[in-house]
């Protein structure tokens, strides 16, 4: 009964931490493109780097449904719909984090195939700055605003139920709002999403989904009634 749980809860807290090991990489090889407008006519140095970048993105999109799936079996004990929309919300953020990888990934194949050449078409630099928009866009909409749903409906769901410290649901609970807010200023044009004040916005929950997934790895749930109806 208590290893089905500690099997649940060992691979919700490693997907977890996937998605810490290859997003933040991430970030820094997709730069040569997302930070540099004449990328699509340069030489081609960086290629590979941002292919990398983009794999890595999608390894994050794959591992952030795989915490709500993996945990799905705990998790819906405690709220079925409250179960659904974690694995729903999931599955949306996955979807934007996908489309901009694709974004991306398409600049890179632009630059191949036409930027490489002395005859580049003369709109090619736009084309890439509309895509890198799209990136950016799919960036905001997706870990920047579907964290806040991934941590009201998860972060509820344990705090409930009492599966893990108290202080990491809280952190997902206050980090929720101040992401959104963060999210809503970026959109109205208040700040830059990847400028220095947005990190007091954003670290409540990069804390509460950190110290969730260690917490997850190394100690498993904490006892509760609710462990002992899912092993029933």
């Amino acid at each position: 009964m208590k290893n089905n749980a500690r099997r649940v809860a060992l691979w919700g807290g490693i997907a977890y931490l996937i998605t810490f090991a290859f997003s933040i990489p991430a970030l820094g090889l997709l730069s040569p493109v997302t930070d540099h407008a004449d990328f699509v006519l340069g030489g081609g140095d960086n290629d590979n780097q941002v292919l990398l970048g983009g794999v890595f993105e999608l390894i994050t999109a794959f591992a952030g449904v795989a915490t709500a799936l993996a945990l799905y079996p705990v998790t819906r004990r405690i709220s079925k719909t409250a179960a659904l929309g974690f694995v729903s919300s999931r599955v949306v953020e996955a979807g934007f984090i996908s489309v901009g990888v694709v974004s991306i990934l398409s600049v890179v194949t632009l630059r191949q195939d036409l930027g490489g050449s002395p005859d580049s078409p003369d709109g090619l630099v736009p084309l890439a700055h509309a895509l890198v928009a799209v990136r950016d866009w799919t960036f905001l909409f997706g870990p920047g605003v579907m964290a806040t749903f991934n941590a009201l409906f998860l972060a509820t769901m344990l705090y409930r139920a009492g599966l893990v410290p108290r202080i990491l649901p809280i952190l997902g609970l206050i980090g929720a709002p101040l992401l959104a807010t963060k999210a809503m200023i970026v959109t109205f044009g208040g700040m830059e999403d990847m400028s220095a004040g947005v990190i007091p916005f954003a670290l409540p929950i990069a804390a509460w989904e950190l110290g969730l997934g260690l917490w997850l790895t190394f100690k498993g749930f904490r006892p509760s009634a609710v462990l002992d109806e899912t092993s029933a």
